[in-house]
């Protein structure tokens, strides 16, 4: 089926990035169709529609993409951008359960939206999965453990898929943003076994992170990241989104990795956050 507009699905586009690059690919030209658990809110008007998706379900996934397809008959644009966090602490202090639920969400629920879309795109021969990282997804984050390992696996999913899907028409591409500044950090889960062990690295770490935010790019800067990566003739496999994000690729692939280490440490006051346990007393003679 031919149609005006390219037909783009964002997934968690009720605020910060999500809402900004659906407003970014509405102005592209692209019709959108925007994703959030409770779907269209009276009061809410937005220029693209809403609709209602768990990715941590199944037949959530599929209902949403069979209802744009129902409308639409195809499906050129997937961003994979529904997410969350869990506040700065020690990655012991998250029980396996939360360990999980962050992945079920940040990691499988992308899996299962591609998987929703892929017998669609294959059908046409042609479609763009973007998938929202983070510089996380190639630095280590430490008291954000769990979250960086979701984007980890991001990375990996994607880089691999990308070679599988290219010779039917379909590219995928990571969008990797550093600290941004919206309300997703203000609204991280708390860990749910907090240790006193971690208190005093927990709040200093929390401190250092809300600075970062404060100072973070806008959520438009990742939407304008997001609108290139879709156009591209010759998509890349990763796109950096700010002078930031930037900075600190270069820095990973160039730098040597004691300099990146010690750069981590110390941007993060993780050395002067933690006391050194006490020293054994000597034993006497």
């Amino acid at each position: 089926m031919n149609t005006p507009n390219k037909i783009a699905l964002v997934t968690g586009a009720s605020s910060g990035i999500g809402e900004a690059t659906a407003l970014r690919l509405v102005k592209a030209g692209y019709k959108v169709y925007g994703t959030s658990r409770r779907g269209a809110q009276a009061g809410q008007a937005k220029p693209f529609e809403m609709l209602a998706l768990d990715v941590t379900q199944d037949e959530s996934a599929e209902a949403a993409v069979r209802t744009l397809i129902a409308r639409e008959g195809r499906i050129d644009l997937l961003v994979n951008n529904a997410g969350f966090g869990v506040a700065p602490a020690g990655a012991e202090e998250s029980s396996i359960a939360q360990a999980q639920a962050i992945f079920d969400t940040n990691f499988f629920g992308l899996v299962r939206m591609t998987r929703a879309v892929l017998p669609h795109m294959r059908r046409q021969g042609s479609g763009r999965i973007l998938n929202m990282s983070a510089v996380f997804g190639f630095l280590p984050m430490p008291y954000m453990a769990l979250y960086a390992a979701t984007k980890h696996a991001v990375e990996g999913y994607s880089e691999s898929l990308d070679h599988e899907l290219r010779t039917r028409g379909i590219r995928v591409s990571v969008i990797e943003p550093a600290n941004t500044n919206t309300q997703f950090d203000a609204n991280l889960l708390e860990p749910d076994e907090k240790l006193e062990a971690y208190r005093e690295a927990r709040a200093a770490v929390t401190q250092k992170m809300n600075e970062l935010v404060e100072q973070g790019d806008s959520p438009a800067v990742v939407a304008d990241t997001v609108l290139k990566a879709a156009l591209a003739l010759n998509p890349k496999l990763r796109y950096t989104a700010g002078a930031r994000a930037g900075g600190l690729q270069w820095l990973r692939r160039f730098a040597p990795a004691a300099l990146v280490d010690a750069g981590i440490r110390k941007n993060l006051q993780l050395d002067a956050a933690v006391a050194p346990p006490p020293r054994a007393p000597a034993l006497g003679k």
